[in-house]
């Protein structure tokens, strides 16, 4: 099969899936009084002058940035057959320690910057490997523990940013955590738009970005290129005959919930290092969950989900343009919502057709007087990208 005829395959179901789920939401509006034509219109209008179509552009760029980042995190565990729900509280987690800690040193620029970074990580990290070591040790399931860890999360960052780690005057309407010295912050990107001639906007476009596009090609290359991103598949793919061709099953379980939060540590930096340079009340919430939409959306690849994460920037930088139009803003989560339904209807009609044709292939590929040996069988489904029985239910 050509490279673009699978390119091709893969695209299709998330191309059907935003395609139905448009129509759908076109009839939702229309039942709500709101002219779908209308709401396109301002959706789209990114201003008249130069400086205002560089300053909705950055806005949806620095909106994507984090959803990316969840995207990828929630991505890794998925292609181990495993749904790590848990990204919400792992960044807020990671964010509200990584500021304190930021805020209570200096250090020269680069280093300071690094700490924040490993530090995020570092939390996200440990916050997600206790999901695995329930898992691996009492069969307790990720979904279940890392929904209640998300409770506790929540709950001890309102602790820390409220007491030791709280910076803002007592009586503040908005509790923050204290400012991180100018050394810690990650300069801006506008500098590119003086080089390429453009109107420099007022609103800066993260440096971060640049941290999020490495992170999206390592973690491409870890797990398509390496022997650690074949038994992490393998495991997702069917733990017993991974463990049968020689792999730790366990082991890679607590692995990649590891390195899924250590990206989920990532999530909140942007904001943090970029533009509030503090952790508060108001710290931008939910992007673990729009995360798993984004991974949806983006079947697990990178480039997916970069596309996935600029589609729900776009829709989300939408919401102010159509309250000022007088449109209600809840049609961004008609649509957001739609899509994501549409998605997983998609991606389970495309799963079912690939392991047929897989089912197919093998049947024509298998030897008169084969042994039933797993190895052949598991490379064809590794390449197919679809969890076995075991798994099934699970985004691959």
């Amino acid at each position: 099969m050509s490279v673009a005829r699978r390119v091709a395959q893969s695209a299709l179901a998330p191309v059907v899936a935003v395609v139905i789920a448009l129509i759908i939401s076109a009839v939702v509006m229309l039942a709500i009084g709101v002219n779908p034509l209308d709401a396109l219109r301002v959706m789209v209008d990114f201003g008249d002058s130069p400086s205002q179509q560089i300053t909705a552009l950055v806005v949806v760029l620095d909106r994507a940035v984090p959803l990316f980042l969840a995207g990828i995190a929630v991505a890794i565990a998925f292609r181990a057959g495993l749904f790590n729900i848990g990204v919400e509280g792992q960044y807020r987690m990671a964010t509200v320690l990584a500021a304190g800690v930021g805020a209570a040193v200096v250090l020269p620029g680069p280093l300071h910057v690094l700490l924040i970074v490993v530090v995020a990580m570092a939390v996200g990290a440990l916050w997600a490997g206790i999901v695995a070591v329930l898992k691996v040790t009492r069969g307790v399931s990720e979904v279940i523990s890392s929904i209640m860890l998300n409770f506790i999360a929540l709950g001890t960052a309102s602790y820390l940013l409220t007491g030791p780690l709280r910076g803002s005057e007592p009586g503040a309407s908005i509790i923050t955590t204290s400012d991180i010295p100018e050394s810690g912050w990650m300069p801006s990107l506008n500098g590119i738009f003086d080089l390429l001639g453009l109107a420099n906007p007022p609103r800066q476009l993260y440096g971060f970005l640049i941290v999020a596009l490495v992170v999206g090609l390592l973690v491409s290359v870890l797990l398509k290129r390496t022997r650690f991103g074949f038994d992490l598949r393998a495991s997702g793919l069917s733990p017993s005959a991974a463990s049968a061709s020689g792999v730790d099953a366990r082991g890679m379980v607590v692995k990649t919930m590891l390195l899924s939060g250590a990206v989920a540590g990532l999530i909140g930096l942007p904001d943090l290092l970029g533009r509030d340079h503090s952790y508060g009340t108001e710290f931008t919430s939910g992007l673990g969950f729009l995360g798993i939409a984004v991974a949806l959306l983006g079947r697990n690849s990178p480039v997916g989900i970069a596309l996935g994460a600029l589609l729900f920037a776009f829709l989300d930088r939408a919401a102010v343009p159509l309250q000022i139009a007088q449109i209600p803003s809840s049609v961004v989560t008609i649509i957001q919502g739609t899509i994501v339904l549409a998605v997983v209807i998609a991606n389970e009609v495309a799963r079912r057709l690939t392991r047929r044709q897989a089912e197919r292939g093998s049947v024509v590929a298998a030897p008169p007087t084969g042994d039933g040996g797993t190895g052949p069988a598991l490379h064809a489904g590794i390449g197919a990208g679809e969890p076995s029985d075991e798994r099934r239910g699970t985004p691959a």
